[in-house]
């Protein structure tokens, strides 16, 4: 099989509208944000971002550059069949844009989809009863997180309804022996929901690794705190966005180019 996109098959470039343009800077700076923080893999793994209308368009990384390379004028925009838009001369991960193009077509409600091959995440979808609830940061995903098991590097037709029924509607999930998925209503909601599932499995690793028994808070305040840490709706990452999008500006502006 092909491991990049058909560029022959090609769309011709539409106008950069300002929805479109302010979208690609949020993603490029979470692109950004992945290699500063150490989570992102050489060139591998995707962070893509569903495009407002009826098309069923989204962003995605040129295959081959580093994360620290994206910017927002380098994101391609591919629709649903793999089919890029304009001239970009860069490739694009076909197995990424599978996995995506799977997810985004099952979830209308969400906007972007970040898939990781984060070490803590990683350690943690390898082990048998997955995330625990031992910290604030996991009790967030709990009861509100998927896992699906490790079927290779393709994504088949197949395999894509299988994926998209172990992710059903929840916001997060291990791909077992794999990485991890979150999805995000916003951009930010999802870098900041990749934050937080990223430091629970730290945390598991970290606490595991004390060789003592690890306490566990009862069935009802781990049901009660979850509601509490989701009851207000807003979109996580509405109020952490701002600082984090200062932070980038400080330390290298050209993202936004």
């Amino acid at each position: 099989m092909s491991f990049i996109l058909d560029k022959k098959s090609r769309l011709p470039a539409t106008p950069i509208t300002d929805a479109e343009k302010a979208l690609r800077i949020d993603l490029a700076a979470t692109y950004r944000l992945v290699a500063f923080r150490g989570w992102d893999d050489l060139i591998y793994t995707h962070i893509t971002a569903r495009l407002p209308g009826p098309e069923e368009c989204f962003l995605i990384n040129p295959f081959g550059l580093r994360f620290d390379e994206i910017t927002a004028d380098n994101l391609v925009k591919v629709d649903r069949f793999g089919r890029i838009y304009g001239d970009a001369p860069h490739e694009v991960s076909s197995i990424g844009f599978r996995i995506h193009a799977t997810v985004h077509r099952a979830r209308s409600d969400i906007c972007c989809v970040m898939h990781l091959h984060d070490v803590n995440g990683v350690a943690v979808s390898a082990q048998q009863e997955g995330l625990l609830p031992i910290s604030q940061h996991a009790i967030r995903f709990y009861g509100q997180i998927g896992y699906y098991e490790y079927e290779g590097l393709a994504l088949t037709e197949n395999e894509g309804e299988r994926l998209v029924a172990s992710l059903g509607q929840y916001p997060a999930m291990f791909l077992r022996n794999h990485g991890t998925l979150v999805c995000g209503r916003t951009v930010a909601e999802a870098y900041v929901l990749m934050d937080t599932l990223n430091k629970a499995c730290a945390i598991q690793l970290m606490a595991q690794a004390g060789g003592v028994p690890l306490v566990m808070p009862p069935v009802n305040v781990l049901e009660n705190t979850a509601r509490q840490l989701v009851g207000d709706d807003v979109p996580e990452g509405e109020r952490e966005w701002p600082a984090l999008m200062r932070m980038l500006d400080r330390i290298d502006p050209s993202y936004r180019n």
